[in-house]
Order: C-alpha cells, then structure tokens, then sequence
C-alpha cells in the first residue's frame, strides 16, 4: 500500500465511521475544497508570504489535499498516475529553454 493509499484509507475509514459517504458526493467534495483553498487564501491576505501563520496553514493545506484525495478516490484515480502525466504535459507546454525564470502562460512563451 503506498502512502496515498494510507491516506485515502485514514480518510475513508473516518468518513464512515461518521456516516458521512451520503455528503460526499463528487460536487459537494469540489465545493469543500473550493472552500477549504479560499480559507488558505484568507491566511495570506494583506500579509506578506512570510508572514502567514505556518500552523494554520497546515491546517489549512490538510483540509485541501484531504478533500482534493477524495476526489480522486471518489473517481477512482491514481492520485501519483494522474500527477505525473499533468507534469509531463506541462512539461511539453512549457520547455525549459522557453520557461526557465518567466511566469508567462505557455502560449506567451
């Protein structure tokens, strides 16, 4: 079992020791973390980056990346597959000899 695995596992098992299968339907999951990365946001509004409170922010990240899993889990996606083919993609729209040190969007390049 790969860590992800672990992960996804923690969070179903406490799902369902709650019952809560029946609220996380594919929408609900997406608002939830929608939600969840407007209030990361929040901890670096009006701030500079050093500045945001790193407790809280892992908090936050958490509550994102545990919602953004159930997702996955929720279609039945290989959360390292999927991740490494959008990498690879990326990859091919924004070649390192154009992207390297520019923030500009792939068609910009």
């Amino acid at each position: 079992m790969t860590e992800t695995q672990r992960l996804i596992r923690l969070l179903l098992n406490f799902r369902d020791d709650r019952d809560w299968d029946q609220f996380h339907n594919a929408k609900d999951l997406a608002v939830a973390l929608n939600i969840e990365s407007a209030e990361l946001l929040e901890l670096f509004l009006w701030k500079n980056p050093e500045e945001a409170d790193k407790k809280r922010v892992a908090e936050e990240l958490a509550d994102v990346l545990a919602y953004a899993l159930l997702i996955a889990e929720k279609y039945g996606l290989d959360v390292s597959e999927i991740v490494t083919e959008k990498v690879k993609r990326n990859g091919e729209k924004y070649p390192v000899n154009k992207a390297r040190g520019s923030a500009k969007k792939y068609d910009e390049l």
